[in-house]
């Protein structure tokens, strides 16, 4: 990740020019400037080298020459210079967010975060700190640390499209990090069974969340929210009538017992109903929820490893991640705008317009491996797979184990007739993940095809069995009447 300050700030030539050198040594800072303020960091680079061994122990050249390193690419040479900075200048501020951001660029969130932190610890008010510290805690699977920061940064700069599309990744992940501790201590509850029937429904397979909903009311008839979800499904499939019977029995429900409100003395804040003091701390976060005060459902549930407190955080985050894209949707456009709509489509399984809206995507950032991923998938899904192949084998140089790369590399090079170079890729993908029932499927053809016939009927037989059970349970799974 590169990250351009505004330059001039940070280009500074120290104040220990020896006085023989200095008009020769101002010309030199004046040309390094000119050239990073053009873009053309490579050609600033050796300038700068020169400017640090003229002056070795003056912090400026040093953090001049790691900001050309940076913004080259050459992210670990980058790195020496910033933290050579840092002796010379602890208090330093942009070599700490600097370091930062090359360590990014390394792949190495982890070494980032020390750095952003002090750098936000010293200036609350710095985006590009608070964005950088929350990228790198999405990308140790801190969820909640990088929602603090991508709030935060909501709050500074409220049209900043990464910060929602952050802010909207971040409680995804707290979402299902809540949703698999459920799983471990509830699981086949009717709670876990709502949100597995909420999960199809999101990826338009209806007739999973059918009877994942049904299922639930067996365990809990009166559970809030299911008719209502019975009927949108019915709605979709063209039942209208039956939506209508769904629709009555939700309305019969008796209605939550939220107390009265109470009226805040703020003259800023609105009132709050809220449950009795008498009543179950369950109750509140169930009124929480459906008054739509997801923030104080989390803040008042957090904690707690409870079947509920886990169910209703779920769902909670599931409904702050839809606000933050949706907030992002309404922003110009811009990378992570089409980024969601690329995945919208995608999961619609129009193929061909997600790639388009990656391909858009990728105008704001040209050298996004993230941006180039998701057009090269969905190139490969829509069946491109000659343009599709350059891109994955690129990127699979710099991530060997993605099981994604390993999977759709292989599927494209199936799709070109090339079992033989496929085959590699998708065992890797198997072992990786042996879960994954494609890339079983998948291989299985690419061994048929070179004629490896013992081992296509190994596999063959795994997937006939999976493919046999899925055919079972579709039967099944019809959608009836109420």
């Amino acid at each position: 990740m590169k990250l351009l300050l505004t330059l001039a700030a940070c280009l500074t030539l120290g104040a220990a020019t020896p006085p023989g050198q200095a008009n020769d040594l101002a010309a030199k800072s004046k040309r390094g400037k000119e050239l990073m303020a053009a873009g053309r960091f490579e050609e600033a680079i050796p300038i700068y080298r020169d400017l640090v061994k003229a002056l070795p122990d003056s912090p400026g050249p040093l953090m001049d020459l790691g900001l050309a390193l940076h913004m080259s690419g050459h992210e670990r040479e980058a790195v020496t210079q910033f933290r050579m900075v840092l002796k010379l200048k602890p208090s330093d501020v942009p070599a700490r967010l600097f370091l930062g951001a090359a360590y990014l660029g390394l792949k190495d969130p982890a070494k980032a975060v020390e750095p952003l932190r002090s750098v936000v610890r010293r200036q609350p008010e710095n985006r590009d700190g608070r964005l950088l510290l929350g990228d790198a805690n999405l990308s140790l699977g801190r969820f909640g640390p990088a929602a603090e920061q991508f709030e935060k940064l909501t709050e500074l700069d409220g049209e900043n499209p990464k910060a929602w599309n952050g802010l909207g990744l971040s409680y995804e992940g707290l979402a299902r990090d809540n949703f698999e501790q459920l799983e471990k201590l509830a699981p086949d509850s009717a709670y876990w069974l709502v949100l597995l029937a909420e999960s199809h429904a999101k990826g338009d397979e209806y007739k999973g969340a059918f009877y994942f909903y049904r299922e639930a009311l067996k365990k809990v008839p009166g559970l809030r929210g299911v008719h209502a979800a019975l009927a949108d499904i019915y709605r979709k499939t063209d039942h209208t009538s039956w939506a209508e019977i769904e629709n009555q029995r939700e309305a019969s429900l008796p209605p939550l017992d939220c107390g009265t409100p109470v009226v805040s003395q703020s003259a800023d804040s609105l009132p709050s109903p809220r449950p009795n003091d008498q009543q179950d701390h369950r109750l509140n976060l169930e009124c929480d929820f459906w008054a739509g005060r997801f923030q104080e459902l989390v803040s008042a549930s957090r904690g707690e490893n409870t079947m509920r407190s886990y169910y209703w955080r779920t769902r909670a985050y599931n409904e702050l991640a839809k606000q933050a894209f949706s907030r992002l949707a309404q922003l110009p456009p811009s990378g992570e705008v089409h980024e969601l709509l690329a995945k919208i489509q995608f999961n619609h399984r129009k193929y061909a317009e997600a790639a388009k809206e990656w391909k858009e995507a990728l105008k704001f950032s040209p050298d996004s491996s993230y941006y180039r991923q998701g057009f090269a998938i969905s190139l490969t899904a829509g069946g491109d797979y000659e343009h599709s192949r350059p891109i994955l084998e690129d990127l699979i140089k710099e991530s060997a184990d993605s099981e994604d790369l390993n999977y759709w590399l292989g599927y494209s090079l199936l799709g070109l007739e090339r079992a033989a170079e496929a085959i590699p890729f998708l065992e890797r993908a198997v072992r990786i993940d042996p879960t994954a029932l494609e890339s079983h499927r998948d291989l299985a053809r690419a061994y048929l095809r070179v004629g490896q016939i013992g081992k296509a009927v190994q596999f063959r037989e795994s997937q006939s069995s999976a493919a046999a059970e899925k055919k079972r349970l579709e039967e099944q799974v019809q959608i009836v009447p109420p």
